[in-house]
Parts: C-alpha cells; sequence; structure tokens
C-alpha cells in the first residue's frame, strides 16, 4: 500500500514539475492552433467569395481554397510544435517520406486531378456540349477533378479519367452532333429537283439546328446512281432517332415526287460459248 502510494505521489510531483516548466509553452501551441484554424477558415471563406465574384469554375476554386486552408493550418501546427520544444526536423522528414510514398502509390489519380486543374482552367468544353474523345461521343454531365461524365443517347454514362482528356484531339460540337448520310437518285432524274427536296425535308424538321444550316449536294458519282451527300446538325441526346426520322421522311418525299432509288445493276457478257 505504501508502495503504491509513493508511485501516486511520484507521479503527482512530476506531473507538477512538468506544469510548471512548460504550461505556457503548452498553453501558447493550444492557442496558436486556435488561431491556425480560424484563420484558415477565415482565408478559406475569403477565397471561395474571391472566386464566385470573379466566376471561377466551382470545382477549381474549392480545390484551390481547400489547398490554402490545409497549408496555414499545417504551418500553424509546426509552429506550435517548435513552441513546445520539439525539433521539427525529424517531424518534417517523416511527413516528406510519407507524401513521396503516398505520391509514388497513387501517381496515376494525382495525374488525374491534375489533368483535371488543367481541363478547368482551358475549358475546351463544357457542361451540355458534346465531345468526340477517343472515338467515344456523349453529352458532357459533369466535369470533376478526377474524371468527366459523358452522357450517351442510350442514357449510358460513361466515365473518361482526365489524365486521358489530356493530348487527346477532342472534337466538340457544342449542343448538337452532325449527321452525314446519302441517297442514290437516278441519273436520269431531276438532280437539281432531288435536292431541294431533300433540302425542304430536313428543313421542316424542328429539332435540327438552325444556326448551322443543313448541306444536301452531289457527294460523288456512283456506278448505279448519283449519291446525294446530306450534311446536318441534331441533338446528341435523339442522334440516331432524329437519323432515321429524316430517311424514312426523305424515302417518302422523293418517292411521291417519282424520283427512283436505283438498285445496284450489272451486266453480264458471256464470250467464247461453245456450242454442242
Amino acid at each position: 500500500m505504501q508502495q503504491q502510494m509513493y508511485y501516486v505521489q511520484e507521479f503527482y510531483n512530476q506531473t507538477i514539475a512538468f506544469l510548471a516548466n512548460y504550461s505556457f509553452q503548452i498553453i501558447g501551441a493550444l492557442i496558436i492552433t486556435i488561431i491556425g484554424w480560424f484563420l484558415s477558415k477565415y482565408i478559406y471563406n475569403v477565397l471561395i467569395a474571391f472566386f464566385d465574384k470573379h466566376d471561377v469554375d466551382s470545382t477549381l476554386g474549392k480545390f484551390a481554397a481547400n489547398a490554402v486552408r490545409i497549408l496555414v493550418l499545417g504551418a500553424m501546427i509546426v509552429v506550435a510544435i517548435g513552441k513546445l520544444g520539439i525539433s521539427i526536423a525529424p517531424f518534417i522528414a517523416a511527413v516528406g517520406a510519407i507524401f513521396l510514398t503516398a505520391g509514388l502509390a497513387i501517381q496515376g489519380s494525382v495525374a488525374n486531378f491534375a489533368a483535371g486543374i488543367s481541363l478547368v482552367i482551358s475549358r475546351p468544353f463544357k457542361i451540355g456540349d458534346t465531345i468526340l474523345i477517343n472515338n467515344i461521343y456523349g453529352e458532357v454531365e459533369e466535369i470533376k477533378l478526377a474524371y468527366t461524365m459523358l452522357r450517351t443517347e442510350d442514357e449510358e454514362l460513361i466515365t473518361v479519367p482526365n489524365k486521358n482528356m489530356i493530348g487527346e484531339v477532342i472534337v466538340n460540337s457544342s449542343k448538337y452532333r452532325i449527321v452525314e448520310s446519302s441517297v442514290g437518285i437516278s441519273y436520269n432524274d431531276n438532280i437539281e429537283k432531288a435536292i431541294a427536296i431533300i433540302r425542304n425535308v430536313i428543313d421542316n424538321f424542328e429539332n435540327i439546328s438552325v444556326d448551322n444550316k443543313c448541306i444536301v449536294g452531289i457527294e460523288k458519282f456512283g456506278d448505279n446512281a448519283l449519291e446525294i451527300g446530306m450534311r446536318y446538325w441534331v441533338p446528341t441526346r435523339s442522334f440516331f432517332k432524329m437519323q432515321y426520322e429524316v430517311n424514312l421522311a426523305v424515302y417518302k418525299a422523293l418517292n411521291e415526287a417519282q424520283l427512283s432509288i436505283p438498285y445496284p445493276q450489272r451486266d453480264v457478257h458471256i464470250h467464247g460459248q461453245s456450242t454442242i
């Protein structure tokens, strides 16, 4: 019992001695940490307000504000640790080693974040645009720092890592996607009349872009028909639907105008046929 009381008394004496020697350092470290917390939060709010005022992209603005907040808070914590008399050199070396190891482990993710920042700054496309990237068409639905979401006409969501966006050819069609098709007309028919009929059919569709006028003309001189090319712009979310409807309307209009769509024809000649 006496030995236990001795240990308790010894612990009490050591605690009192520690507080007497380091109480001001501990209080100072706590005050510095609290100041750092509120200062980092204040700087975060100021930066967010500044970015909103200057129409900076919200994703990039929050990322930058959070990065500054963490740096400020981390710097104040380092100062607080130094206030306690603890050497911060080993601490900094350990943190550096941890960040290096983590960076090597997640370098793919880091590349995506870096590419995302580049996309937000350069703005090659925005939400609602239609883009073609690596033979993938889709309407941009969401732009994140790590990836970009595209939605197709079939309501499929395609996730494209942002690092695959950098250095690639990106075709931005704004809100529309171009349809390129053709129809064959007999060489004996009135080609100008056929072109006028097709152009009129396309212009009468409501959802087809009025900013980019349709282009209709002779595409090539085929073996069996004059190929009339059609180029027009439709909303990405109804690309195939509109294309099929236009094709049907063109077919009906040509039939009503008694303009023929010829079948492929081949002339076969037999030479040197022997008789028995």
